[in-house]
């Protein structure tokens, strides 16, 4: 049977959150704005958010034509930024995928911009494990979409959404796969679902829901 691991990437695979804000207070500071500085924590409130609702809570007072110059820029130097700095890798990620890589198809469907997880995979040096990936910034549909699209499109007959916020469960239920909570992320779950406290746990959990 064809199978995949489907992963989400903030809070499951890395945490990027203190060098995604350094490189928007760069591209604040490039576009002459003042009075706007975005912290870790700021981005931790909008982490698994999709681009249009991340403007809307971090720049509610800069609308149409400013917003949009400013959130390209932020995206544009972000991607640089994570390309050459990465981010905060959780433990024993490269040795646990190639573990998966054994038995499963390996994927990533994000609620990013384009362009965020190419840098995560250029960075780590994981494009031999990770087969395809889907994100928002690509088509500008939801999450449960594009795991849908990704699912159909690698012609898988099962498949398991491992993330770590509630927004990760509720896409997986409306894609129609199965669940796993990274609970070491961002976020808890409403239901009773199988979870790991780390990464290196999905090698005894995984073969127990796929």
């Amino acid at each position: 049977m064809n199978k995949g691991v489907i992963f989400d990437m903030d809070g499951t695979l890395w945490d990027s959150a203190e060098n995604v804000a350094a490189s928007w207070n760069l591209a604040i500071e490039q576009s002459g704005l003042s009075g706007i500085v975005i912290t870790k924590e700021d981005m931790y409130r909008v982490m698994g958010k999709t681009m249009d609702v991340i403007a809307d809570m971090l720049f509610p007072d800069i609308l149409g034509s400013d917003r949009e110059l400013l959130l390209s820029n932020c995206y544009r130097l972000e991607n640089e930024y994570l390309r050459k700095h990465g981010g905060t890798l959780y433990p024993d990620i490269r040795k646990t995928l190639e573990q998966l890589k054994k038995e499963y198809h390996l994927y990533i469907v994000s609620n990013c911009q384009a362009g965020y997880i190419e840098a995560f995979l250029d960075y780590y040096g994981f494009r031999d494990l990770i087969e395809d990936n889907q994100c928002y910034g690509d088509n500008g549909k939801p999450k449960a979409d594009n795991i849908r699209i990704l699912y159909e499109r690698n012609e898988l007959e099962d498949a398991v959404y491992v993330g770590d916020i509630q927004g990760d469960y509720d896409a997986s239920k409306a894609a129609g796969v199965k669940f796993i909570h990274a609970s070491y992320g961002f976020g808890t779950i409403d239901d009773p679902v199988p979870a790991i406290g780390t990464f290196a746990d999905l090698t005894e959990v995984v073969p127990q829901v796929l």
